[in-house]
């Protein structure tokens, strides 16, 4: 019974919207003429996110249709396959066609959220003073075992990549921050947090995340796990463990969220 969303949607809320939030009302920026700056790019993020699925699926469907109409099979069938052939013999009408929270595309969205503030956590990490620098590290240890336990939960339940992709995937996030951290120690000498396009920078990647996943979090994973999943129909002790995994996500999340 796994819950990443929990964990995801607690740690964009506790960090990375505070976190954008924080660096756009930085005194070195002065007063921003626009104050929902945060605000509007977290709503492009999602919005970006929402377009690129949306076409992604209109295109799959449109595919689907001419594939159908080649072989002389229905578009429903095709895009409803396996549960047409349980409903053949078990007499059981056939559900409208729910997307599926396995296909590459939503994983692959979780997983650019996830890497694009994972390397400003490796560069963070490396640029801290050295009284923060034993806490950051212990706290980011637990923060990215369990990014990485929620991303890996997902990336394992693909079914129609090879192996080697998913192995692919895996090795991206792996990756990322320690190269953040490689990025960091270049620019140590140079590094200057106060800068105007610094902070800027830093401030956009962490509200153009939260946005990717706001959108991955709420929509695909607490509302197709719960609403339209198999926690939709599941027994009262599954709901049960599901809603303790769900909460201890969002506590976990938000204690990190306090100092990464």
């Amino acid at each position: 019974m796994e819950q990443p969303g929990g964990l995801k949607s607690e740690g964009l809320t506790a960090k990375l919207l505070t976190h954008a939030d924080l660096m756009f009302a930085n005194e070195c920026l002065g007063t921003l003429q626009y104050e929902a700056t945060t605000t509007a790019i977290v709503i492009a993020g999602a919005f970006l996110t929402f377009l690129l699925q949306y076409t992604s699926l209109r295109l799959y469907e449109a595919r689907s249709r001419s594939v159908a109409s080649m072989s002389g099979v229905s578009h429903t069938e095709s895009m409803n396959g396996d549960t047409l052939d349980k409903s053949r013999q078990s007499n059981v009408p056939v559900k409208e066609h729910v997307p599926r929270m396995d296909d590459p595309l939503s994983v692959f969205t979780l997983e650019m959220g996830i890497i694009f503030h994972s390397a400003i956590i490796g560069v963070t990490l490396v640029v801290a003073g050295d009284s923060f620098y034993r806490i950051l590290l212990v706290v980011i240890i637990f923060h990215q075992m369990f990014e990485g336990l929620a991303l890996g939960v997902r990336i394992s339940n693909l079914s129609t990549i090879s192996m080697r992709k998913k192995l692919l995937m895996a090795s991206a996030f792996a990756l990322i921050t320690p190269l953040g951290m490689a990025i960091g120690i270049g620019m140590l000498n140079s590094f200057n947090g106060n800068d105007k396009a610094t902070i800027i920078a830093i401030g956009t990647l962490d509200a153009f995340s939260a946005g990717i996943l706001a959108w991955t979090g709420f929509v695909q994973m607490w509302s197709h796990d719960w609403m339209y999943g198999e926690l939709r129909d599941a027994s009262l002790l599954q709901t049960l463990l599901g809603m303790f995994a769900l909460v201890s996500g969002l506590v976990a999340m938000s204690v990190l969220g306090k100092w990464a």
